[in-house]
């Protein structure tokens, strides 16, 4: 099996998407799609597949998620990580993940790498990343996930689809016309 790359402006995964190369690229600047995701086919399945995330801001994240869950959207979580963020995409009713994708959680922290927040603050952001997760990972994450704030807690999807979280059907992304 090939190794998948992220989503850059190099990547030949440009030419498995459904979008123009240029729009496409457009969409990632303004934010429209997270970098390390693809639509498979815009125009009709309404597929994600995410590949290699490292996270970013729970607050756009939250809303992402938010987007893809009004519009039915199925978010396929294959790549080689997913990391802080990106773990929030669990709680999504159509998403899926790959047995051997790395997934790493953390609780919140400031911008500025291990510097703790005030812990109303912490408390208020992990009930929010908590809230996009499953259970039981949802009561894993308050219980112990959250508390550590440097480095990650890391667990394969085939630890995650044991725990409920529902497998792609195949190892592969899907194929476009």
């Amino acid at each position: 099996m090939s190794s998948v790359k992220s989503a850059g402006a190099d990547s030949p995964l440009f030419g498995r998407c459904a979008w123009p190369r240029g729009l496409l690229l457009l969409a990632v600047c303004l934010g429209l799609l997270m970098p390390g995701s693809i639509p498979v086919n815009a125009a009709g399945s309404r597929t994600i597949v995410v590949l290699n995330d490292r996270g970013g801001s729970v607050i756009e994240r939250a809303r992402l998620i938010q987007q893809y869950q009004a519009a039915g959207t199925r978010l396929e979580i294959r790549g080689k990580f997913c990391l802080s963020a990106c773990t929030m995409y669990l709680g999504l009713r159509n998403a899926c993940i790959a047995p051997n994708t790395v997934f790493g959680f953390h609780g919140p922290s400031s911008r500025i790498y291990g510097i703790g927040l005030r812990p109303d603050v912490f408390e208020h952001w992990s009930r929010i990343m908590a809230d996009h997760y499953p259970e039981p990972l949802k009561s894993w994450f308050l219980d112990v996930g959250r508390h550590r704030t440097v480095g990650f807690h890391l667990y394969d999807g085939s630890q995650l689809i044991g725990m409920g979280i529902r497998p792609c059907s195949t190892d592969q992304p899907p194929k476009t016309g």
